[in-house]
């Protein structure tokens, strides 16, 4: 990396290790939060699938390898979860396991902050049903 090159979040995270490591908690938060109890319904119960692609999505999503696009093409996030009914309730579950999840990987503050606030509005775009 040269002087010029800018720095992803991807690299400010900590590459793969941190995302494998953020992924893991999401889903450690999903499958044992009470509160979380309607988003976890709407998985599999085997959550492998689900953790392999969020995985290589937020790889992408932060300037890292786009795994997701390589293997699945454009994300179409809207789209690929139009089967599932996500209203603000399903959004609000799915970001504490995020926040939680973000709040265990060693990074800075602002980024922390800005990662979240990016999920916030990329899961509000995820709902497709009223309360």
């Amino acid at each position: 990396m040269t002087e010029n090159t800018p720095v992803t979040p991807y690299e400010l995270i900590g590459k793969e290790a941190a995302i494998r490591s953020l992924v893991e908690r999401f889903y450690f938060f999903m499958d044992t939060l009470p509160e979380a109890a309607g988003i976890r319904a709407m998985h599999a119960a085997d959550l492998s699938s689900a953790h392999d692609k969020l995985f290589k999505f937020i790889s992408g999503w932060l300037g890292g390898p786009d795994l997701f696009v390589q293997e699945y093409g454009h994300p179409r996030l809207r789209q690929r979860h139009f089967p599932f009914a996500i209203d603000a309730s399903a959004r609000d579950q799915w970001m504490l396991c995020m926040n939680k999840a973000l709040a265990e990987v060693n990074m800075d503050v602002r980024l922390r902050e800005n990662l979240s606030q990016a999920l916030q509005q990329l899961a509000t775009h995820m709902i497709n049903q009223d309360a």
